[in-house]
């Protein structure tokens, strides 16, 4: 367990004293929050900063084209994606479409524990959008907002990548992934709600970033929280049967499902997948 424990050691002791690295938001991601905030802002103006970069730019479209926005006619341009999501959306959905910029490493070992940790936040964000997308439809006059759950889906992870990283710098510990899991497990949520204090979002998102794996905190209503954990049992990261038992029963009092097993659908797993698709 030494290296377990060197890890964990150091990864508190950089957090106590105020030393960890933490990510940096994507600067196109930076540009596009910035933009949004500014009253004057126009449509036209905001499709033009995104344009500049690529990646985000297929990812605005794929958006736009997603059967969350329920348009049968395919745009084709950035400037024709803003116009359909509008400049409310597209600040919280250009964030995160932008953040699997950070989920990245020259380092081929960090790299591939980068790439998974991505494709698990999207796991967990397509059930969570699927879901709410469905709630919604329902529950037209919800103050909850399918464009925030999807921020707070895609950063509910975002704590393990300093774990990763300084993981890089004790190469033993790649050899046994359970002890990057359990620094993960006891620190991430913690290392999260820094990353998402430093990049300036709200406290909502931060709440979130810090305590969606801590069912000690068990929200009444409907709440984001509720999205996102669904999306951790369907993919076993909740994996106590007493607790799968007890939350999926409170999500489908809450009006999230329709009923107990509902994710086990055909028609889940179809929305599920199309949900997904925006992401890869």
């Amino acid at each position: 367990m030494a290296a377990e424990n060197a890890l964990y050691v150091i990864l508190k002791e950089k957090i106590k004293q105020d030393e960890l690295v933490l990510p940096m938001l994507p600067e196109v991601a930076l540009k596009v929050r910035q933009a949004a905030d500014d009253p004057d802002i126009s449509l036209a103006h905001m499709g033009e900063l995104i344009s500049h970069d690529p990646a985000l730019s297929l990812g605005i479209i794929k958006v736009a084209n997603s059967a969350l926005l329920g348009r049968r006619v395919k745009v084709e341009t950035i400037s024709q994606a803003v116009n359909r999501i509008g400049l409310r959306q597209i600040k919280s959905i250009a964030t995160a479409m932008a953040i699997q910029q950070v989920f990245v490493s020259k380092n081929s070992i960090v790299a591939t524990y980068m790439k998974k940790s991505w494709q698990k936040t999207v796991d967990v964000a397509s059930v969570a959008i699927s879901l709410m997308d469905l709630y919604l439809k329902q529950q037209k006059h919800s103050p909850l907002s399918i464009d925030t759950l999807t921020l707070a889906a895609i950063v509910h992870n975002v704590g393990v990548l300093p774990i990763i990283t300084e993981a890089e710098h004790h190469p033993d510990v790649f050899a046994n992934p359970r002890f990057i899991k359990q620094a993960i497990i006891k620190l991430s949520g913690k290392i999260g709600g820094s990353i998402t204090r430093a990049w300036g979002f709200s406290d909502e998102l931060t709440l979130l970033a810090e305590s969606w794996s801590d069912l000690t905190l068990l929200p009444k209503e409907p709440h984001y929280l509720d999205f996102i954990r669904a999306g951790a049992i369907y993919h076993g990261i909740f994996n106590d049967e007493s607790t799968k038992e007890v939350l999926l029963a409170s999500f489908a009092k809450k009006g999230i499902l329709p009923e107990v097993d509902f994710m086990q659908c055909q028609q889940f797993k179809e929305k599920y997948l199309e949900v997904k698709s925006m992401f890869v």
